[in-house]
């Protein structure tokens, strides 16, 4: 059932172990609509929000013991959707504790990733990201069924040890400009 992205805000704060992001877009609508982004496309890095709420929810289940982790997928060469986000993450996201890294493309079709976004909360609740053709998210679907979180599972771990930390990533791709 299709619900509201506010609907499932709670999981971030009560998952106990892991939770894990599959982001496969080229870009996001919210993205584009910051000021931030605006700003980085004049050439200026998004600065740390260490007292954005994202932050702080990160640096607390950190301290609990519970981790946040991503992968991106990115093109080659990766847009500026793409370049905003591994900026931001270089900004503030690995020294809160989320572990984010990219993810080519073509390595994510070789290794048959699903072509939609995702989290995945302690390996047993997965949320579907259904987003329209302007890159914003219409809604979300929660899905417990054991196929399907398996399946998520299974992409997580076929990405991850392929995956690069974004900020060496963002190293290269910043330098090359």
């Amino acid at each position: 059932m299709r619900v509201p992205f506010e609907d499932i805000a709670h999981l971030f704060e009560e998952f106990e172990h892991t939770a894990f992001r599959l982001e496969t877009r080229r870009g996001y609508a919210s993205d584009r609509a910051g000021a931030r982004f605006q700003t980085f496309l004049r050439g200026i890095d998004p600065p740390a929000e260490p007292e954005n709420p994202w932050h702080v929810n990160v640096r607390r289940k950190a301290e609990e013991g519970a981790r946040f982790s991503r992968v991106r997928i990115i093109d080659e060469p990766p847009t500026d959707g793409q370049r905003f986000l591994m900026a931001a993450a270089a900004a503030a996201h690995a020294a809160d504790g989320e572990d984010i890294r990219v993810l080519a493309r073509a390595e994510a079709v070789r290794l048959e990733l699903p072509e939609f976004d995702f989290w995945l909360f302690d390996s047993r609740t997965l949320v579907r990201f259904h987003i329209d053709d302007q890159d914003v998210t219409t809604a979300v679907e929660v899905v417990e069924d054991p196929v399907e979180v398996l399946a998520a599972c299974r992409a997580r771990d076929r990405a991850w040890p392929h995956a690069v930390p974004s900020g060496e990533v963002w190293a290269r791709v910043r330098s090359s400009a």
